[in-house]
C-alpha cells in the first residue's frame, strides 16, 4: 500500500503532488472518489491521508470515516483560505491537521516527507 493516500480530484493538483511526492521519495496514491479511497485501506493504515475539503466525493464525511475506523491515523485537509466554517467541520469530523491550501502547496514537500519515517 502507498505511504500516502490522497482523496484529491483536481487531475492538475494531484499531477503535482504526485511529482512532489516522487521528488520527497514516498509513494503517494490519489483517488477522485471517497469510495475508492476508504476501499483501498483494507486494513493497513496508510501513514497519511491527505484531503481536499472542495473534493466533490464527501470529504468531510471521508474524514469522519477514516477516524471511525483509527483513532490514530494522520490526516491533513487544505482549505480554501475563505472557508473558515469547512474547515472547522473537518476538524469536528477528526482532521488531524487543516491548512490552507496556499500553506499546503507552499509546505507540501515536508508534509509528504513527515510520511517517510
Amino acid at each position: 500500500m502507498a505511504q500516502i493516500l490522497a482523496l484529491v480530484d483536481d487531475i492538475f493538483f494531484q499531477a503535482k503532488m504526485l511529482e512532489t511526492a516522487k521528488h520527497s521519495g514516498v509513494e503517494m496514491k490519489p483517488f477522485s472518489s471517497a469510495e475508492a479511497l476508504l476501499a483501498a485501506i483494507n486494513g493497513t493504515p496508510p501513514r497519511l491521508v491527505i484531503v481536499d475539503l472542495n473534493a466533490r466525493s464527501a470529504p468531510i464525511e471521508t474524514i469522519a470515516s477514516l477516524r471511525a475506523q483509527d483513532s490514530q491515523l494522520p490526516i491533513v485537509a487544505f482549505f480554501s483560505h475563505v472557508q473558515v466554517d469547512l474547515a472547522q467541520r473537518a476538524r469536528n469530523a477528526g482532521c488531524t491537521e487543516v491548512i490552507p491550501r496556499s500553506r499546503f502547496t507552499k509546505d507540501l514537500a515536508a508534509i509528504l516527507s513527515c510520511a517517510k519515517s
